[in-house]
């Protein structure tokens, strides 16, 4: 039987993220998977080098990998949208749900118990992992907003106080690190550096 598993998984180049603001740079959730996945590999890597904790890094970098797979059904739905109220969030979580299902259908039964616990939106597997894949997810949306308002893109400006927020209310000393050592280069320009 032909799979088409990873020509979905192709198509995610094509799902434009941040459609309700104005973008000085366009991203798609192909480059954005890659994003949470370096970032994922690094607060991993911090937990692990700078903390002492024994997170399993591989493990989780797949997980960021797959993480919004099912979008490749169901676009990029803005995140103001999502939550606007619970029975939204609740219906686009089915919804998500429902397209990991068409997803994992795709995939050649031997190959599907690896794939499964990381595109099954529903398993509750991994929950300590996932934090890790959340934010990364998290941290690249603020430093896309820090990459906007370093082009002069003040649309962003509202968002990065958001997230800056929501990463403050993790309260992991992972992201406080990046933060600290890492993030401050990713506002200057090529000269600065």
């Amino acid at each position: 039987m032909e799979s088409h598993f990873f020509a979905y998984l192709y198509r995610l180049r094509y799902i434009e993220r941040w459609s309700l603001m104005r973008n000085v740079l366009k991203e798609n959730v192909a480059e954005h998977s890659f994003h949470v996945a370096i970032l994922t590999h690094v607060l991993c890597s911090i937990a692990n080098e700078v903390y002492g904790k024994q997170i399993p890094t591989d493990r989780v970098v797949s997980m960021a990998l797959f993480h919004d797979a099912t979008e490749v059904f169901t676009g990029d739905i803005p995140t103001p949208v999502k939550h606007h109220n619970q029975k939204i969030l609740a219906n686009f979580r089915e919804i998500e749900h429902l397209a990991a299902e068409r997803l994992l259908d795709m995939i050649p039964e031997p190959l599907r118990s690896v794939y499964t616990p990381l595109i099954d939106t529903k398993t509750e597997a991994d929950a300590d992992l996932k934090k890790y894949v959340k934010a990364a997810d998290t941290l690249d949306a603020y430093l896309k907003c820090v990459t906007e308002l370093s082009a002069g893109n003040r649309e962003f400006a509202i968002a990065k106080k958001q997230i800056e927020q929501a990463i403050e209310e993790m309260d992991m000393p992972e992201m406080k690190y990046f933060l600290e050592h890492l993030a401050p280069s990713l506002e200057k320009t090529l000269d600065e550096l």
